[in-house]
């Protein structure tokens, strides 16, 4: 999904072979020595508790270690040029898994409920950014062939990803399986933006119909999910579903984002300027965060999944909608650039937090690996069929699918959400599945940099070369 600019928010990816746009210093001894003086600490701050009973030691000595681990891997990541969001998740495995070395003194830290609550609204910030990268008028825009590469690049992952879980787990529900499949849909476009840029290709037709692909991918994600979770907890609570119960949920999902564009735009161009006859500091980022959340209430209580709100929101926010604010206050910053400092702290809690959740010791089960393998593998031919979908003469259909490879935090995004659901008392993503789906993610993130590169330049050769 330009979820995938999920990415681009967060930290701009780093790409092999080219310099990072915001590379951070290495980590100094100072940072290791806070690092390792905050995990000692957290093996005591347990039995801690403020007067009111509330234990916020743990929360405390959590964020520091979360927050470190989360630069510390993000710097390594980036002098190995790969994007920092995979050293996020890293440190949280690191973390994690700490128990395999026989300190079991950070097991307590991934079920912390105030972490989970950062975690889930560093997810609302990553879709908010999302939306505000999106442009309605580009959905419009976007040709025939990046509508066909969007399409075929959600139905195809899903059919082998479904398959795969079923065979793999065939003693699970058909719609866990469907769920697994759900999370292989979407694409986090970011590193491939970020190729396309750095190589001067956004523009080209291979670069325009990946980009396309994206915003519209965004929404068929969304949309998916919103249907996968419906038809989930419908079945959960004993209700009957079937075909009228997806239409009706696919219903609601393109009318709460109908309704969002258009009652949303008129709602926030009167917002913001009532709000620039105020007199007060920090309206604009007030007001922003204020639309946003109330997005994602409106969302759930619709029995969509909050981050479509999120989304939503940041779709129809448009920066001429808050100019005279932003003018009234000598501000030099958007929306955007207000929200980095927050996000920058949010979302990579989120990251982090999944890496926790993954445990290392399911791979040792039989079949794990097999599983996450063939998962893997699923996700890179579901993609390479959507490029059938381009209709263009003389274009690299072999890039247009490589472009659309990457599922970076989305697929992550989508794994958490499976989490929290359950059929019959069975989770419906597992700690096997999870961890497979985290492997899946990592490859297909870190891999696809480097051969895009390679095949956008091979074909560029070609290309220019005298017959």
């Amino acid at each position: 999904m330009t979820l995938s600019h999920l990415s681009i928010r967060h930290r701009p990816p780093a790409v092999p072979g080219l310099p990072h746009p915001r590379s951070r210093p290495p980590a100094g001894s100072r940072a290791a020595l806070l690092a390792l003086f905050a995990v000692l600490i957290a093996g005591r701050a347990h039995a801690a508790s403020d007067a009111q009973g509330v234990e916020i030691l743990p929360v405390l000595a959590g964020l520091v270690l979360i927050i470190l681990g989360a630069r510390l891997g993000g710097a390594l990541f980036e002098r190995l040029r790969q994007p920092p969001v995979l050293g996020e998740l890293a440190a949280g495995v690191l973390l994690g898994n700490l128990g395999l070395l026989g300190w079991h003194g950070l097991d307590g830290l991934r079920a912390l409920p105030v972490l989970e609550g950062l975690a889930q609204i560093g997810v609302l910030f990553l879709l908010f950014q999302v939306g505000l990268e999106s442009n309605v008028q580009k959905m419009l825009a976007v040709g025939p062939s990046s509508l066909l590469v969007a399409v075929l690049g959600v139905v195809a992952p899903m059919i082998l990803g479904f398959g795969v879980s079923r065979w793999f787990f065939p003693g699970h529900s058909p719609l866990a399986d469907w769920f697994v499949a759900a999370t292989l849909c979407a694409t986090s476009v970011g590193i491939t933006a970020r190729v396309l840029s750095d190589l001067k290709r956004t523009m080209s037709k291979e670069g325009q119909i990946i980009l396309g692909a994206a915003v519209i991918d965004d929404v068929l994600g969304l949309m998916v999910l919103a249907v996968v979770v419906g038809i989930i907890q419908a079945a959960d609570r004993g209700s009957s579903f079937g075909v009228a119960s997806v239409l009706w949920i696919l219903a609601k999902s393109v009318l709460f984002l109908a309704a969002a564009a258009i009652a949303g735009q008129w709602l926030s161009k009167h917002t913001f300027r009532l709000a620039s006859r105020l007199r007060g500091e920090g309206l604009l980022l007030s007001l922003a965060l204020a639309f946003c959340f109330g997005a994602a209430f409106l969302a759930g209580k619709a029995g969509l999944a909050p981050i479509v709100g999120a989304f939503a929101a940041g779709l129809v926010l448009d920066e001429v909608h808050y100019a005279d604010l932003k003018a009234r206050d000598h501000a030099q910053r958007g929306i955007p650039e207000l929200l980095d400092p927050i996000a920058s702290f949010l979302v990579p809690i989120f990251f982090v937090l999944m890496g926790l959740r993954v445990d290392l010791t399911v791979f040792g089960v039989a079949g794990v690996m097999g599983f996450a393998a063939l998962l893997t593998l699923a996700a890179v031919l579901g993609k390479q069929a959507c490029s059938l979908g381009v209709l263009e003469r003389g274009v690299d259909r072999v890039a247009v699918g490589l472009g659309m490879i990457p599922r970076g935090e989305v697929g992550l995004v989508f794994a958490s959400v499976g989490a929290t659901l359950f059929i019959a008392g069975e989770r419906v993503v597992t700690a096997e599945v999870f961890s497979a789906i985290v492997i899946m993610v990592v490859i297909t993130t870190m891999v696809t940099p480097s051969v895009l590169v390679r095949r956008l330049r091979r074909h560029s050769e070609q290309r220019d070369s005298p017959a």
